[in-house]
């Protein structure tokens, strides 16, 4: 296992996404933080905390809960009203990207005005055709390679190459 970030390098990180989507969004009235269990939730957790102070509009999060390793089989539904909003899929790893591929889905019918990506860590090549609009650390892998991101108490601590 090698680590590839700290908690220090990852709190300065989503501090800097969160800068990044109160710039992008500045003229928006709010924006809805999708955090894809259970890291992507405590990061857009995180990412509200960072944002508040910079964005003058309305900022929720909702949780978007499905078996990663079976999204096809999920019926994901979702618990508010999204149209015209503007959403950020949140999530920890973009490995091959098949999670916010799938993650897209409902949110596609649901009517958005947009539909943003965040992954604090990327991996350089994927096998779904998906790239994140906010990236803390974009890694170059190799295909045997698998990261990691670590929580501890509700917290993200680490990522690790394994």
């Amino acid at each position: 296992m090698k680590k590839i970030l700290d908690k220090t390098q990852i709190d300065f990180k989503i501090k800097r996404l969160g800068l990044e989507i109160a710039e992008r969004n500045v003229f928006e009235a709010s924006i809805i933080l999708v955090g894809i269990a259970a890291n992507g939730l405590l990061i857009a957790n995180k990412l509200k905390q960072e944002i508040a102070p910079y964005f003058k509009g309305q900022i929720s999060v909702l949780p978007l809960d499905f078996n990663k390793k079976t999204p096809h089989e999920n019926n994901i539904a979702i618990s508010q009203d999204i149209t015209n909003s503007n959403v950020i899929l949140v999530d920890d790893v973009a490995n091959s990207g098949r999670t916010l591929t799938y993650a897209v889905k409902p949110f596609l019918n649901a009517l958005p005005k947009s539909i943003q990506t965040l992954v604090l860590v990327e991996r350089t090549h994927k096998l779904f055709p998906i790239s994140a609009d906010y990236v803390g650390q974009s890694i170059n892998t190799t295909v045997q390679d698998y990261i990691e991101v670590q929580n501890e108490n509700g917290e993200i601590i680490s990522a690790v190459i394994q």
